[in-house]
């Protein structure tokens, strides 16, 4: 598996020196409290993570992902005043 993990970032042209990030996804993480006296097979405890049976990996490359702010669109023009509160 490490094997075609290799080729992969390697067709990416990723670099041994970019820093990379990895996070699981398809979790549920239980967000509700619920009382001590549930059962703990249908109330799971408030925070529980549970990976599910379609849970992934991502891999994400920090150095080549640039930060580019939005830019306002200078076409875009206001339809109507601002006319202030109604009061």
């Amino acid at each position: 598996m490490l094997g075609q993990f290799a080729i992969a970032l390697q067709e990416l042209g990723w670099d041994a020196n970019d820093e990379l990030s990895v996070e699981i996804g398809g979790v549920a993480v239980t967000g509700t409290a619920t009382s001590p006296n549930a059962n703990p097979k249908w109330a799971k405890q408030f925070g529980t993570v549970s990976y599910q049976n379609d849970a992934f990996i991502v891999i994400k490359n920090k150095s080549r992902n640039p930060v580019v702010p939005s830019q306002p669109n200078p076409e875009l023009k206001q339809k109507y005043p601002y006319q202030g509160e109604n009061k």
